[in-house]
Order: structure tokens, then sequence, then C-alpha cells
């Protein structure tokens, strides 16, 4: 969310999109982060896939809207 946040405050779509692109990134290290939670014992099974699925979706979300702005 900062990523996007500070990408914002650029000027241009094009700054805008490189952001995009970061926070992105970060949902995928997140997705990392989660399968170490799972394997240490922090999360159970019906935990991680919600999370999981939710980082998904999320950068789903992004991918879409750096393709609008032509990123």
């Amino acid at each position: 969310m900062n990523n996007i946040a500070e990408g914002f405050e650029r000027k241009g779509d094009k700054e805008f999109g490189k952001f995009l692109f970061i926070a992105k990134g970060s949902c995928g290290e997140v997705r990392s982060m989660l399968y170490l939670a799972k394997d240490l014992g922090y999360l159970g099974k019906e935990e991680f896939e919600e999370l999981f699925n939710g980082s998904l979706e999320i950068s789903k979300m992004l991918s879409s809207f750096i393709k609008k702005l032509n990123c």
C-alpha cells in the first residue's frame, strides 16, 4: 500500500506504474512469508489459504491496473 501511495504522488502514469510493479513484487514477498509462517506453525492450512488467495487477488488487481495505465 505504501508503494502505491508513493507512486501516486509522483508525476504521471509511467512513474506511478513503476511503483505498482514494486507493489506487485511485494505481493510475491508476502506469499513467500506466508509459506514460511505455515511451515513454522504460525498459520493453519485454512488461514494460510485465505491469506494466500487474498494476496493472489490483490496481485491480479494490480496487474489489471498496470495494463490499464499502459505501463
